[in-house]
């Protein structure tokens, strides 16, 4: 039956999609057979209004109709071009996370629940929503904090959203099921493993304590950096439906008029915000991954302050030394090292030629040579290589996509702040001392120690290994002997999904017989 209320779900999406002109935006020109007839009876259901929208604002209306869970899948697909193509992760992108605010009351009654305390002893005043976005909203409170007055910020999670999320990921697994079983060309893009890291990502963003977690992470591993930082936990006032952190003065990002009028210098904030992400990312392997101009504030001094960590990405040593040694290659025109790298990585497979691979890189490196410094896109070399890839079979990386999709964002901030700004010049410092310290003899050395360190472990877990070598030997012995036993778990188990088939199979015959009896009728 979930199945069946997945399928209506499903199908009241895509009348919305339809009925908006989302399916008719689409280029069903080129389109042959029945997916185009399909097209074409979609354009004679979409309302007349729709048709004279542009289609990022038919898509933004759609998803608005359909709901905050909706709003949630867009942006998550908005960093998956790989997916949905270049063109329609664009559009996603541009759907703004702003919702209409519940009740002040509603928010109380979460916040009691979560922390078991009133809402008087925990706050000295608990104002109104100044923001809300699909899955929490923001309250502007004051607190006190070793017998001062301070001014925070308390996100609390929408009432009802969990349950609702869950209801249409039902639906996004059977269109991902779906679309494996009778679009062969997609499984490499592994459409039920996608929605998996939706469900992760959106389950671990519905849980406010691990978003404070990664905002502590953060923090500790900024706490030197220059220019950059993120607010402070009040772990007190924290709790599953609940996050309070430090408020923060400063001005958005996205409000150009205001930096220049409070007296920023745009050209040093553009380095600085470029410069802290490839930091974070090279040196610490974790990174936000939502940084739109709409999360980032600029204080009197000029810091950058980073709020909304619910989305969070990590890169482990092997990936960094990756992207980097990628850019090195690009930098030095040394093609036949980066092909190598992505073997090396296991990133593209072994049938494969390298040689092959490397004249494909070159056909993307070439044409930036010679180019002015101010005019190459990092972020545009990187969607060029994971095009590229796609004609070898590469597989589809979560993590790398969301390295691409954040460095599209965090480069397109800093080009709107200076418009003549050099991405090379100002990630040369960070890059150049993350690849000396890193693939140069100190890195070697590392290597080693972490090597040294590897097999110290392996011989620990020797006498377990070689009990648990004798433990199989004994249970395939038995296995020839006796043959294959399942145990009373497994075999029930086995029962119950044949008894779902059953009933799975007793519906479709019910509902084909009902709908033959209404045709003779």
């Amino acid at each position: 039956m979930s199945n069946v209320s997945a399928g209506f779900r499903l199908v009241r999406a895509g009348w919305v999609l339809v009925r908006e002109g989302v399916v008719a935006a689409l280029p069903g020109e080129e389109l042959s057979g029945l997916p185009k007839f399909g097209w074409r009876m979609a354009r004679l259901f979409t309302r007349r209004r729709a048709l004279a929208y542009e289609r990022s604002d038919r898509l933004a209306k759609a998803v608005v109709r359909l709901g905050p869970s909706y709003v949630k899948l867009g942006q998550f697909l908005a960093t998956r071009p790989d997916v949905v193509g270049n063109d329609m992760a664009l559009d996603l992108a541009t759907l703004q996370d702003k919702m209409h605010t519940f009740p002040r009351a509603e928010a109380i009654e979460a916040i009691e629940a979560s922390l078991g305390r009133k809402i008087g002893d925990l706050y000295t005043q608990f104002g109104d929503p100044v923001a809300a976005a699909s899955i929490a909203q923001v309250h502007a409170a004051d607190a006190v904090h070793d017998g001062i007055a301070t001014k925070v910020a308390v996100k609390v999670i929408r009432p009802g959203v969990r349950r609702r999320f869950f209801q249409d990921l039902e639906s996004y697994f059977l269109a991902a099921r779906l679309q494996e079983k009778y679009i062969p060309s997609s499984r490499r893009l592994r459409p039920v493993e996608v929605t998996q890291t939706l469900a992760q990502t959106t389950k671990i963003e519905m849980d406010l304590r691990l978003e404070a977690a990664a905002l502590s992470e953060l923090g500790e591993s900024t706490r030197d950096d220059p220019g950059f930082r993120v607010p402070s936990v009040d772990w007190e006032r924290t709790g599953r439906d609940v996050l309070t952190m430090e408020w923060v003065d400063g001005v958005k990002m996205n409000d150009i008029a205001g930096l220049e009028a409070a007296g920023h210098d745009l050209k040093a904030i553009a380095a600085n915000l470029i410069q802290s992400f490839l930091r974070h990312t090279l040196r610490d392997g974790f990174f936000h991954a939502d940084m739109h101009p709409g999360n980032l504030f600029v204080e009197a001094n000029g810091t950058i302050v980073a709020v909304d960590l619910g989305i969070a990405g990590r890169l482990g040593k092997k990936e960094r030394r990756f992207l980097a040694e990628i850019l090195y290659g690009f930098i030095t025109r040394d093609y036949l090292r980066v092909a190598e790298v992505h073997f090396e990585a296991g990133y593209v497979p072994r049938q494969h030629n390298v040689a092959a691979f490397a004249q494909a890189i070159r056909a993307i490196g070439e044409p930036i040579h010679g180019q002015p410094a101010e005019t190459i896109s990092m972020a545009k070399l990187l969607t060029l290589l994971f095009e590229v890839t796609e004609l070898f079979d590469m597989a589809t990386r979560p993590e790398l996509i969301l390295l691409q999709k954040t460095m599209v964002v965090v480069e397109g901030v800093a080009r709107t702040l200076d418009p003549a700004f050099n991405m090379w010049k100002t990630a040369e410092p960070v890059v150049g001392d993350w690849i000396s310290g890193n693939l140069g003899p100190r890195g070697m050395m590392i290597d080693v120690r972490d090597g040294a360190r590897a097999l110290l472990t392996l011989a620990r877990q020797v006498p377990e290994l070689a009990a648990r070598t004798d433990r199989l030997s004994r249970e395939i012995d038995l296995m020839a002997e006796h043959g294959l036993r399942f145990d009373e778990t497994t075999a029930d188990a086995i029962g119950k999904a044949e008894a779902r088939y059953s009933r799975w199979a007793l519906w479709v015959i019910a509902l084909t017989l009902v709908y033959i009896a209404w045709k003779l009728i």
